[in-house]
């Protein structure tokens, strides 16, 4: 069941870069995330032979390398039951508080992680 909450539309707009992101490219998820300055960064799955990373690892990837130092949020559009344990280990290298979101692949968001 989706959260029964307005969303800041700042953590709506992360939602709607991933799951754009995810359109694009057809991939299996779409992430985005929202560094400490206001910037945003998307990115779906990777799945190369020699190189795979969760949307939100390859988010997290191209914020730390634009020199972002900090997360405020994070979302990631999937169909899985939760985020996985290594998209929010990645989060949680650079803020231990940042907020992730979990949506469907229609936006709703189904899960708040603090």
């Amino acid at each position: 069941m989706a959260e029964q909450r307005e969303l800041d539309p700042e953590d709506a707009k992360i939602v709607t870069l991933a799951r754009s992101a995810r359109a694009r490219t057809g991939a299996a998820e779409g992430a985005a995330v929202r560094d400490t300055d206001g910037r945003t960064y998307s990115a779906c799955t990777v799945a190369l032979p020699s190189l795979r990373l969760t949307a939100v690892q390859a988010a997290v990837a191209a914020a730390v390398a634009s020199g972002a130092e900090g997360l405020e949020a994070a979302a990631v559009v999937t169909g899985a039951d939760a985020v996985d344990a290594d998209s929010l280990a990645a989060v949680r290298d650079l803020t231990r508080t940042a907020t992730v979101l979990r949506a469907d692949t229609a936006g709703a968001v189904l899960e708040v992680l603090g």
